[in-house]
């Protein structure tokens, strides 16, 4: 569990309730319903126009990285590399194939079974080298779901005040509801503002760093998988995958 996202949107949510409490506005004057619909739902369709059906789902696949990113365990895993490469030296490549089977990762598992079929370390890094770019991209497509609705919000919450504004200009002859008009008006561009501030572009960012967490791993396997093939040193090795521990 990310701590530190639950602690950020929990902050959110008491800035944006507090902040309208102690400005003496109250809880009433954030909700409109109206306001909510123009830049929700009008954020989310902008949002489904411009993005493809498999990115999206994979998006909101991925949204609960903001709490639990996928699990990397870098310590784990060079200590999984070097027996590799000790058994690779010993036994020689094909005393890896119920290893590759039973490779819960599937990433390594590839790795693995294009060492285990004798191929050469160029070729290895190559294949690898594409799945991880390709996965890479598609995840970064999700992440930029978000970030688009980040960039869409705001300007729904505008189109929302303006709506507002002129629903209010059509009843400048009753003055009582002029100024509980105005201020529903304006409910719209907080959502807006806020939505996007608060959390499409936050959340967006955040799944960034998880792909680039998992991106970072990934390049250490290929490096691995690639020394194993190229029949390094198994000290070598663990001393080169060493540098992506921070």
């Amino acid at each position: 569990m990310d701590i530190l996202s639950l602690v950020g949107l929990t902050l959110a949510l008491v800035a944006v309730v507090g902040g309208s409490i102690a400005k003496g506005s109250g809880l009433d004057a954030l909700w409109n319903g109206a306001a909510f619909v123009i830049v929700v739902i009008g954020t989310l369709a902008a949002a489904l126009v411009q993005t493809r059906l498999k990115v999206f789902m994979h998006a909101m696949h991925i949204l609960p990285w903001l709490f639990k990113a996928p699990r990397i365990d870098v310590e784990e895993t060079i200590e999984k590399l070097v027996s590799w490469s000790q058994i690779a030296r010993k036994e020689g490549l094909l005393g890896l194939e119920t290893l590759a089977e039973q490779e819960t990762d599937s990433f390594a598992g590839k790795g693995l079974q294009l060492l285990v079929d004798g191929t050469e370390a160029e070729a290895i890094r190559n294949i690898l080298e594409v799945d991880l770019s390709a996965r890479e991209q598609f995840d970064i497509q999700a992440a930029k779901v978000f970030e688009s609705m980040g960039i869409y919000a705001p300007t729904l919450g505008i189109i929302g005040a303006v709506m507002g504004l002129m629903a209010v200009m059509q009843n400048l002859a009753e003055p009582d509801k002029l100024g509980p008009g105005i201020a529903a008006a304006f409910v719209a561009t907080i959502y807006g503002i806020g939505f996007a501030n608060l959390f499409f572009l936050p959340v967006s960012n955040k799944l960034k760093n998880a792909i680039q967490s998992q991106t970072a791993y990934r390049e250490m396997i290929i490096d691995g998988i690639t020394s194993i093939a190229e029949g390094e040193n198994p000290r070598n090795i663990e001393t080169k995958l060493r540098g992506y521990v921070l």
